[in-house]
């Protein structure tokens, strides 16, 4: 139970709210980084626009998530993934199309780091393989990590990725004249 004023009025005793009125709440009550990756889930699936939010009176905290926010973000993994890689300031691009398949974020032009969930077995883990090795022939360099490896070992992820940073492993190799 939360009290606090809606941001689109509802009438009292309703048990459930409005979008707004739950993402403004998250925006106030969860880490940033949880309530950034509940706000892009939202607009991803079409809960509500970006800009009909962007058009409500929302405090500092919902303004500071709404600048962040990026309505394609397909997974909260993503979300997670792009925030605490901010601070490399390198090209990060997340679910982009290599070799007739998404990969979760390509970092620089050839660094691929795909993030497994739960389904990820049987046929699934078998083309993720496949997709890996046709990767690694076109000259990318994968790093396939878990989601319970992203969500409560990241410092063992940030340090993978950033010593395939060190080595230039996220660059295209230089042409030869």
């Amino acid at each position: 139970m939360h009290w606090s004023k809606p941001l689109v009025p509802r009438e009292a005793g309703v048990l459930e709210d409005p979008i707004e009125n739950v993402l403004a709440i998250v925006a106030d009550c969860e880490p940033f980084e949880q309530a950034l990756a509940t706000w892009e889930s939202a607009f991803n699936r079409q809960l509500i626009p970006l800009d009909a939010m962007a058009r409500l009176p929302l405090r500092p905290a919902a303004r500071r998530i709404l600048a962040e926010a990026q309505p394609f973000a397909n997974a909260g993994l993503e979300t997670y993934l792009r925030v605490r890689l901010r601070w490399l300031k390198l090209s990060i691009y997340i679910q982009t199309w290599i070799a007739g398949h998404r990969v979760d974020a390509l970092i620089g032009d050839r660094l691929v780091l795909q993030i497994d969930g739960a389904t990820h077995v049987g046929a699934q883990r078998s083309e993720d393989i496949r997709h890996d090795a046709e990767l690694k022939l076109m000259g990318y360099h994968v790093i396939r990590i878990s989601y319970q490896q992203m969500m409560e070992d990241w410092p063992m992820i940030q340090d993978l990725i950033m010593r395939a940073v060190a080595q230039g492993l996220h660059l295209a190799p230089r042409r030869q004249a």
